[in-house]
């Protein structure tokens, strides 16, 4: 029996996949998730999860901050990528993280199906028409990614937060903590990140495309 997560923004994917899937794989079982923060809880939930198909721009994780941030807190839980972008030098990056499959968004039952089997046998999987483009792509700096992934929920949060403009005060009401705490959080953000001020943190930010979690 295979067991695998479905994390996706969009309802109508995530059930028409789900369908798709059950009608392929005979007793597989199917979790279903919407951001990065209801993921994050299904893998904490699910002691024998076989593998997780990541929505890669899903709200919370930003560009590569879920799926480096998931490999780092369950790096016994395969993932693949499910994207409608197709660009090689994203799956590159995507390969390069950690994941362990890119599956576009509009393959086929049958394709999926083949992917799954193959990355749960211990491969990577590839769509034949992007596997030598993906070979050809330089090696990724994921550094940044990686110290953003070291944040704590909370840090990740008051760093969206920089992000949006927000005063520390603002932040401290957002969040329902003090603005000495919020204070603190900033100081471990910028030591974390190798920053010194909030302008930098803003960059990082946008850079990464990062979105508040739930």
């Amino acid at each position: 029996m295979i067991s695998l997560v479905i994390a996706d923004d969009h309802p109508l994917f995530r059930s028409a996949l789900s369908g798709a899937l059950r009608a392929e794989i005979q007793g597989i079982e199917i979790v279903e998730s919407h951001d990065l923060d209801s993921t994050i809880q299904c893998l904490s939930n699910g002691d024998d999860l076989d593998l997780l198909l990541l929505d890669l721009n899903m709200p919370g994780s930003g560009e590569l901050y879920g799926l480096i941030r998931i490999r780092k807190d369950f790096p016994d839980v395969p993932i693949a990528i499910i994207s409608g972008n197709e660009d090689s030098s994203v799956v590159a990056k995507v390969i390069d993280a950690g994941a362990l499959g890119f599956i576009p968004k509009t393959s086929e039952p049958s394709t999926y199906v083949e992917a799954i089997n193959a990355i749960l046998l211990g491969d990577i999987w590839l769509p034949e028409t992007l596997r030598k483009q993906v070979e050809n792509q330089p090696k990724a700096d994921l550094s940044i990614q990686h110290k953003v992934a070291e944040l704590t929920p909370q840090q990740y949060k008051v760093l969206c937060y920089l992000h949006d403009g927000l005063l520390n005060k603002q932040i401290a009401y957002e969040l329902s903590i003090s603005e000495a705490t919020v204070k603190a959080h900033i100081t471990a953000i910028f030591r974390k990140l190798g920053i010194n001020n909030r302008t930098q943190a803003v960059l990082v930010a946008s850079d990464l495309k990062l979105q508040p979690m739930a």
